[in-house]
């Protein structure tokens, strides 16, 4: 498996796939292509034998430059724990950090068990009093 920055060229074929990714939930609204072409810096995918089989779109906030977002992130169903999730996710902590981050943030909604225990086991803190699950993570 290699992993490298996402491209916008990357758009068309995550689009195509992201609902089915997720069970058939509409999801695809969730990514605009505005993230393809303006967060490919911090953003990754993960491909096997040249096929995408994950992705992992984030950003360093504009308000808060030592703060970085995890926006989304989608793992092929056959592909699900092999540690792709895990290596997207410390791609993108080197990253940041490297860029000055010290916190990375993300949400997830509050029925998605296992999206809230992969968060704990990366090393997420939930954040209390939100609708949906919000996870902190000092990363210096």
């Amino acid at each position: 498996m290699i992993l490298r920055s996402l491209q916008e060229l990357d758009y068309k074929f995550v689009i195509s796939v992201v609902d089915e990714w997720w069970g058939g939930r509409h999801m695809a609204d969730m990514l605009p292509k505005l993230f393809f072409r303006h967060f490919n810096d911090t953003s990754f995918v993960a491909e096997e034998d040249g096929e995408l089989v994950g992705f992992l779109i984030g950003f360093i906030s504009q308000s808060y430059v030592d703060e970085a977002y995890i926006h989304f992130i989608g793992i092929h169903p056959d592909y699900r724990d092999k540690g792709i999730g895990r290596k997207l996710y410390l791609a993108f902590f080197e990253k940041v950090e490297k860029k000055g981050c010290k916190t990375v943030h993300c949400v997830t909604s509050q029925v998605n068990k296992g999206s809230i225990n992969f968060h704990i086991r990366m090393g997420f803190q939930i954040e209390k009093g939100q609708d949906r699950v919000l996870f902190t993570r000092k990363i210096k």
